[in-house]
């Protein structure tokens, strides 16, 4: 058996975010022979000769090729491979029937003489195993939504983005759409062990679907990559990724850097022109959060020698986007959402312990300097959170009306950090513990303690209700 090979020039172009077609070819006969190697370990598993087994048999050799290639077979596979491992007796009857049928609606649109051909799986038995609750059968207008959105969206790609879309054609097979989350703007996900396989929500036009699907199309090939050889050297420890509201380990940190940096770069090739404000910000936003969480893994020392390869090209990819001009106002805004999520993933993820709680309180009442101590990751489950903050960000660029929000938001929206650190103090004076106070605290103080470890502030000043907050992020500041 020949092993599948990537060039030392193809993984660093594969990394900056520009595989080559010789290289999606070779992802997906990857992905080919793992199903094929699925697929052979359920048939030495079971007695006798299964269904899928007589049905791929029975047909010709392209039709056996394209319904073992499709993503919902190696889906289908991995999990009944789980299941003969778990309880041999309760998943043989799995084992032995019938291969998923490719269900739902074949979408195809062309633009220019490109095009792109798609599966809206919305009937078949594993819709609901991509990581989102998947919705009920389509209605015909709801089709025909998923279709119009799709045309916009390719359209868009194939005249502004042509590489992406020709990236998008060789990897997106089906899209399974899910129901939507209240608290967020859009959800989408892929599995992997479903290669070319995306789950996400109705979209709401043709820009919105073209970045959810470069976005997810990314996951797909990075899974294919670490398919073939290990990426990372996991130690175990939980991290911040920009794009998460819970630690990630180093791996969904590698996937988060990979898969931004094609909504960057969406975003980059969208400010040609006479760009709207939300390019700008999109753009201005991630890059600087694409080229600092690259650079964290590379002194992470969790990267193997081929995952140093594809994040180091990766961030030399995004380092001249830096120096590229953006609106003040824009840069100031995108600054304020990166500092906005970074301060709420603290709050919420790191804690102090309980020795060093007691230390710093014992050295306030006793009137010494505050001691060393460290904030450790408490991990948790993955939550989608709403920001009051990055809401009135996006009405301000629009240009709508922000008075209506906090006022304490609102002047930090606006800028007038001394306005706004007067109403969140005064907010923390009524409620010690009111969440998004410490968080817009953290976004306008002075202090170095509020601004980079605004939870080391917040444990001291519920263990010591007694001392001004502002007194007391400045000792810890010191």
């Amino acid at each position: 058996m020949r092993p599948f090979r990537l060039a030392d020039a193809d993984l660093a172009a594969l990394g900056a975010g520009r595989p080559s077609a010789g290289t999606l070819g070779l992802l997906r006969r990857a992905q080919l022979s793992r199903h094929l190697l699925l697929l052979r370990e359920i048939r030495l598993a079971v007695p006798g000769t299964p269904l899928w087994y007589d049905r791929l048999t029975t047909v010709t050799e392209a039709e056996s090729r394209a319904r073992i290639a499709d993503p919902m077979t190696g889906l289908w596979a991995a999990r009944v491979l789980d299941g003969l491992h778990a309880s041999p007796g309760s998943g043989l009857r799995t084992a032995l029937g019938e291969l998923p049928e490719p269900a739902g609606h074949p979408l195809s649109v062309t633009h220019a003489g490109r095009t792109l051909s798609v599966r809206l799986d919305d009937r078949g038995p594993l819709r609901h195993s991509l990581g989102l609750p998947a919705t009920a059968a389509l209605s015909p207008a709801e089709v025909a939504s998923w279709e119009r959105c799709l045309d916009q969206a390719w359209r868009i790609l194939i005249i502004r983005h042509p590489e992406a879309a020709e990236i998008l054609a060789g990897v997106l097979r089906v899209i399974v759409p899910a129901r939507p989350d209240p608290l967020a703007e859009g959800v989408s996900a892929t599995s992997a062990e479903a290669f070319g396989a995306v789950a996400m929500s109705a979209p709401t036009g043709g820009t919105g679907l073209a970045v959810a699907l470069l976005h997810e199309v990314q996951h797909s090939v990075l899974n294919a990559v670490h398919g073939l050889f290990e990426l990372v050297q996991p130690t175990g420890r939980l991290g911040y990724s920009p794009w998460r509201e819970d630690p990630r380990p180093a791996l969904g940190i590698v996937h988060g850097v990979y898969a931004f940096l094609a909504v960057t770069r969406f975003w980059r090739a969208e400010l040609r022109g006479d760009p709207p404000a939300e390019a700008e910000f999109e753009f201005a936003r991630w890059r600087a959060a694409v080229h600092r969480t690259a650079g964290a893994l590379l002194r992470g020392g969790e990267l193997s020698a081929a995952g140093e390869r594809l994040v180091g090209a990766l961030r030399d990819e995004v380092a001249p986007w830096l120096d590229e001009p953006v609106a003040a106002e824009v840069e100031r805004l995108a600054a304020l959402a990166r500092a906005d999520h970074h301060a709420r993933w603290r709050l919420r993820n790191l804690t102090v312990a309980p020795g060093d709680l007691a230390a710093l309180t014992g050295a306030w009442r006793a009137g010494r300097d505050a001691p060393a101590v460290g904030s450790a990751v408490a991990g948790g489950a993955r939550v989608v959170e709403s920001s009051a903050t990055l809401r009135l960000i996006r009405a301000s660029l629009r240009g709508d009306d922000t008075g209506t929000g906090d006022p304490a938001d609102v002047a930090c929206v606006r800028g007038d950090r001394a306005g706004a650190l007067r109403s969140y103090l005064a907010i923390l004076d009524a409620d010690r513990d009111h969440a998004a106070a410490w968080t817009g605290l953290a976004l306008v103080s002075p202090q170095p303690a509020l601004r980079r470890r605004p939870e080391l502030v917040r444990a001291a000043a519920l263990a010591l209700p007694e001392a001004d907050i502002a007194a007391l992020a400045a000792w810890l500041s010191r």
